[in-house]
């Protein structure tokens, strides 16, 4: 796989960068960093695999670089990490040009995100991610924060970065769940804008499974030039265009919160979330039984789950009350007219919402 570039287009422009071996790459870097000083966040998990690539490279542009390392896990996307971030900058003479790198998964680039749309009111980020879920998804668009105990990403803003870089052989140290849970925000683009992409997963899922390298450069550029798309439209999410990339994160979010964060990965809730806005689109009467079927065979296949756990209906609508969707006091969901075609809506009959959320009604809900 070669190096390939995608520009989203907000203001500024910035490039995402995918290919393979690229921590390596200064001339990548260079025109980005806007000092003489970095600081790479990261955390425990993947400090000792690339932290000391990243800091070669670094120091070979003539940067003087500031280590960062936090603990690794969803339940560490906090105010104590966040703290932590401005501790280090602060204690290491950080200043407006420090540009801040985050080499990591969604949480290093969220936790770091949104440390470098705060620290001295706004410092140069630059996203480099490690995950496949990252690299499709979180690392692009500018959406930064940290969670609170009351519901996830309720507290951040939104910071773009000046770049992305993709480095896909980062993918090769990925442990199997890490993969499949990245592969759930992949399906998502099929779902909501892509049906040609949906059907191009169906028939190509083994060859990503076996994460064989034209397969996956194919699966990260689409999924990057569909968010990018997405993000153009829509920078700061005031449209609801860009919220259609939330399909299944209003249920998977509840998911999260209510089994306590880091019981589940991310995309292991918008996957089992995705269903339920899948079997809430049929209940509607958009779907049909057959797409549902369909739909849950990728993500079985995908190794994903297919089923959300038993938190009771009225946990579920407590805990999804707190969603970032809500106006005005009422609950909105991304739900599907059709495969490839998403609608940010409201649904009035709250028997069907609660249907899907009750097990022995739903099939998407454990019994």
């Amino acid at each position: 796989m070669s190096l390939h570039t995608l520009l989203v287009k907000v203001s500024p422009p910035y490039p995402i960068q995918v290919g393979p071996n690229l921590l390596a790459r200064s001339d990548l870097l260079t025109p980005h960093l806007a000092g003489k000083q970095s600081a790479i966040v990261t955390n425990t998990t993947v400090a000792p695999l690339y932290l000391e690539s990243l800091t070669q490279t670094l120091l070979h542009a003539g940067q003087r670089v500031i280590p960062i390392i936090l603990p690794d896990g969803e339940q560490y996307k906090n105010r104590d990490s966040f703290n932590h971030i401005h501790d280090v900058l602060l204690q290491q003479r950080g200043e407006r040009k420090t540009t801040i790198i985050a080499l990591g998964g969604g949480v290093v680039g969220d936790l770091a995100g949104y440390a470098a749309a705060t620290f001295l009111r706004g410092a140069p980020l630059i996203q480099v991610p490690t995950t496949l879920l990252a690299q499709v998804d979180s690392s692009v668009g500018g959406k930064t924060g940290i969670n609170h105990p009351l519901g996830k990403n309720m507290i951040g803003a939104f910071h773009q970065p000046r770049l992305v870089l993709a480095d896909t052989s980062t993918l090769a140290t990925l442990p199997d769940r890490e993969f499949h849970a990245g592969l759930a925000e992949v399906i998502k683009y099929g779902l909501i804008s892509d049906l040609p992409f949906l059907e191009w997963l169906e028939s190509n899922l083994p060859a990503l499974l076996r994460r064989d390298p034209d397969a996956l450069a194919h699966a990260i550029l689409t999924s990057c030039r569909n968010k990018a798309e997405f993000v153009a439209a829509d920078p700061l999410e005031t449209s609801g265009i860009r919220a259609l990339l939330n399909l299944g994160h209003t249920f998977g979010h509840a998911i999260e919160a209510g089994l306590g964060y880091g019981t589940w990965l991310h995309g292991e809730a918008v996957a089992a979330g995705s269903l339920m806005a899948a079997d809430l689109s049929q209940r509607l009467g958009w779907l049909t039984e057959d797409d549902v079927v369909r739909v849950t065979r990728l993500f079985h296949q995908s190794g994903l789950p297919t089923r959300a756990p038993n938190l009771g209906a009225d946990r579920y609508l407590d805990l999804m009350s707190n969603d970032k969707k809500v106006d005005a006091g009422t609950l909105r969901f991304v739900l599907l007219k059709k495969l490839g075609e998403a609608i940010l809506t409201t649904v009035s009959d709250h028997s069907l919402i609660k249907a899907t959320l009750t097990p022995g009604i739903s099939s998407f809900v454990e019994n």
